[in-house]
């Protein structure tokens, strides 16, 4: 097969979606592969890595999308890529259509097979190639929100470790999955007091084990939620339903219980957020106010540590990429946990979360 790897475009995002790695891997296997020039720039990999690992160098974006038969990003595309796309192509991406009907619009005039990462499943129930984003931006959603809560950046003026004979930062991790164990692995490292709310139980025991009782855990109820709201210093939002739209558990009328100066960080943007108050922010303008509440809302927190992130993805994404490279879309029936990664396919829309969250035909 021939994959082609475009270089990403949207707001300062410097991931790439294979790195040479990976690249070899294909090529070392028959497979050709298509990079558009300085698609790796961002990691720090010349066009002439590209070619040691068996690479071929396309001049521009359209050379990419004309001559390949299976495109390999890292973030959704944007409407000029949608538009390049055609009937004919595999497309392996994040996707994060439930906010989006204007992607998924034009994903299905495209008539592509468009596969997420994100909805991607294994074994355990989990979503392993959400997995390693989910890591870096959890940890990412304390750094960030730690450099806002500094006074010269709009914030309370708070360190989150404090110092002996001052108190530490109160961090609100909301949901207990993957980002939030990472926050709050971090938000611990740094000495901050660590709340983690989540509506699982079995799951509110592990983080309790394996924070040897260091972060409260609570049990997550609107009343849950304000108590823990009115002493916090920051609130990381790290909610997530597969494939659909986060639920907004954080309205407009909450923030006038929070401190002023407090961050709110909301890492499941690229759902739609789960804070009411919440758009979507990029790198160059990652902050607001509501309120007298700062809010960092950025789509592609790990964009910021490419050459991590980037590594990180391939290793989880490799063996699917290898698949369906080898097996084109007879891999999506040969692996449900692919299949279960299938959004759009000849103009339709066919995951039920996102036909939950847009309906069968989406408008704008």
């Amino acid at each position: 097969m021939r994959i082609g790897v475009p270089k990403e475009i949207k707001n300062n995002e410097f991931r790439v979606g294979l790195v040479p790695g990976s690249v070899k891997e294909l090529t070392e296997r028959g497979h050709s592969v298509l990079v558009q020039t300085g698609a790796g720039a961002g990691i720090g990999s010349s066009d002439e890595e590209y070619v040691a690992a068996g690479a071929e160098i396309a001049p521009d974006a359209a050379k990419v999308f004309a001559d390949s038969e299976m495109i390999v990003k890292v973030k959704e595309p944007q409407e000029v890529e949608w538009k390049q796309l055609r009937a004919d192509q595999l497309l392996f991406t994040y996707l994060h259509l439930a906010p989006d009907p204007a992607q998924t619009i034009g994903l299905m005039e495209s008539g592509c097979t468009a596969i997420a990462y994100e909805t991607v499943t294994d074994n355990a129930g989990g979503l392993p190639l959400l997995a390693p984003m989910s890591e870096v931006a959890g940890r990412l959603s304390v750094i960030e929100g730690g450099y806002y809560l500094k006074r010269t950046a709009g914030g309370r003026g708070v360190l989150l470790s404090g110092v002996p004979g001052v108190e530490p930062a109160n961090i609100v991790v909301i949901g207990g999955g993957v980002v939030g164990t990472n926050a709050a692995k971090l938000a611990l490292g740094m000495g901050s007091r660590v709340t983690i709310l989540d509506r699982s139980v079995p799951r509110l025991r592990y983080l309790d084990d394996i924070f040897s009782g260091q972060a409260i855990t609570r049990y997550s109820t609107t009343q849950a939620i304000e108590e823990s709201l009115a002493t916090a210093d920051m609130v990381v939002g790290a909610v997530l339903v597969p494939g659909a739209a986060a639920p907004r558990l954080v309205r407009r009328d909450h923030l006038g219980m929070m401190r002023p100066g407090s961050v709110l960080v909301d890492v499941a943007i690229d759902q739609g957020g789960c804070f009411e108050t919440s758009k979507a922010t990029t790198h160059q303008d990652p902050v607001y106010d509501v309120d007298g509440i700062v809010h960092y809302c950025v789509a592609n927190m790990p964009g910021s540590v490419p050459r991590t992130s980037s590594q990180a993805l391939n290793n989880a994404t490799l063996p699917f990429t290898l698949a369906l490279a080898q097996h084109g879309e007879k891999a999506l029936e040969m692996d449900k946990h692919l299949m279960n990664g299938l959004n759009v396919k000849a103009g339709r829309i066919v995951h039920p979360a996102v036909i939950e969250a847009l309906g069968e035909n989406p408008t704008l």
